[in-house]
C-alpha cells in the first residue's frame, strides 16, 4: 500500500485551519417537484467541514451525495435550510455574486468531467483563473504546475478528445484544484482511474487538506475514504452515521452504517 507522507501541495499554500468550517450546511432539505410528484432527495442534513478536514461521503445510490456537494458548492439551492461558503448565506446572494464566490472559492471535479473539447488541456485548467482575472500567461503557469501535480505534465497541449478516459479525469480535477480554491468538491474522482491512479489522485486531494483546503469527497470505495478524516454515511437523504477514519483513530478498521467497512489503505 502507498504510504502517506504529510506534505504541502506544490500549488499556493492554503491558510491552515482556524476552527470555522469553510462550508457548513445546518437542516438542509432538498425536494425535487411538487405536490404529488416531489421527491425528496435530502432530509434535514447537517454538516460542518473545516480547513484542513477531508471528508468522505459514502452511501448507495440515489441517496443524496451529489445532491450534498451541489448543494455544498452552491450549484443548487436547498428547498429549506442554511448553506454557508465561507461564511456567507449563499441564498442570500444575488446570481452574479454568487457566481463568483463558487469560482474563487470552490473547486469541483463532475462525474461527466465537463471539460470543453475545444481548448486544450491546459487551456481547461486555465480557464478558472482566467475568468478570475489573472493574465493568460499566469494562469497558464498555475495550470502547468496543477497537471504537473496530477501526473499530466507533459499533456498541456493536447485536447481532450486526444487523452484516455483517466486522463481526462485527472485533467478535470486538476481543473478543480488550480488556485487557491478552500473548498475541493470530488464526485467519484476516481470512478475511471485504475487502482494504482486512483491511489495517487486521492494523495493529492490528501494533500490539499493538509495545506489548509476542506475536501468533500464522494466515492463508493472504502479504501479511498481510508483516506478521510471523518466518513459520513448517507441514506435516503439522511446522515445514519459519521465516524473518524481508521487512521485518524489510529484503529485498523472500522464499520459504518449498513455494515460498510472503511480500512485503511494509507
Amino acid at each position: 500500500m502507498t504510504e502517506r507522507e504529510p506534505s504541502a501541495s506544490p500549488a499556493d499554500q492554503l491558510p491552515r485551519p482556524d476552527g470555522e468550517p469553510i462550508v457548513r450546511l445546518a437542516g438542509v432539505v432538498r425536494v425535487h417537484g411538487e405536490g404529488p410528484n416531489a421527491v425528496p432527495a435530502l432530509r434535514g442534513v447537517s454538516l460542518d467541514v473545516r480547513a484542513g478536514e477531508l471528508v468522505a461521503v459514502m452511501g448507495p445510490s440515489g441517496s443524496g451525495k451529489s445532491t450534498l456537494l451541489n448543494l455544498a458548492g452552491g450549484l443548487d439551492r436547498p428547498t429549506e435550510g442554511s448553506v454557508l461558503l465561507e461564511g456567507r448565506e449563499l441564498r442570500d446572494l444575488p446570481p452574479k455574486r454568487l457566481a463568483e464566490l463558487r469560482r474563487r472559492s470552490a473547486g469541483y471535479v463532475f462525474q461527466d468531467l465537463n471539460l470543453i473539447p475545444s481548448l486544450t488541456v491546459a487551456e481547461n485548467v486555465a480557464l478558472p483563473r482566467e475568468l478570475d482575472g489573472a493574465s493568460t500567461a499566469k494562469a497558464r503557469r498555475a495550470a502547468l504546475r496543477v497537471l504537473e501535480e496530477v501526473g499530466l505534465a507533459d499533456l498541456g497541449d493536447r485536447f481532450p478528445d486526444d487523452l484516455s478516459g483517466g486522463q481526462r479525469q485527472r485533467a478535470a480535477i486538476a481543473r478543480a484544484l488550480v488556485g487557491e480554491r478552500r473548498l475541493i468538491l470530488a464526485d467519484e474522482p476516481t470512478g475511471a482511474l485504475d487502482t494504482r491512479a486512483g491511489d495517487e489522485i486521492i494523495q493529492v486531494l490528501r494533500q490539499r487538506a493538509d495545506a489548509g483546503a476542506a475536501v468533500l469527497l464522494v466515492t463508493h470505495e472504502p479504501r479511498y475514504a481510508a483516506w478521510a478524516d471523518r466518513v459520513v454515511f448517507l441514506r435516503d437523504g439522511r446522515i445514519t452515521d459519521s465516524s473518524d477514519s481508521p487512521a485518524t483513530e489510529g484503529a485498523g478498521g472500522t464499520d459504518g452504517a449498513d455494515g460498510m467497512g472503511v480500512v485503511s489503505a494509507r
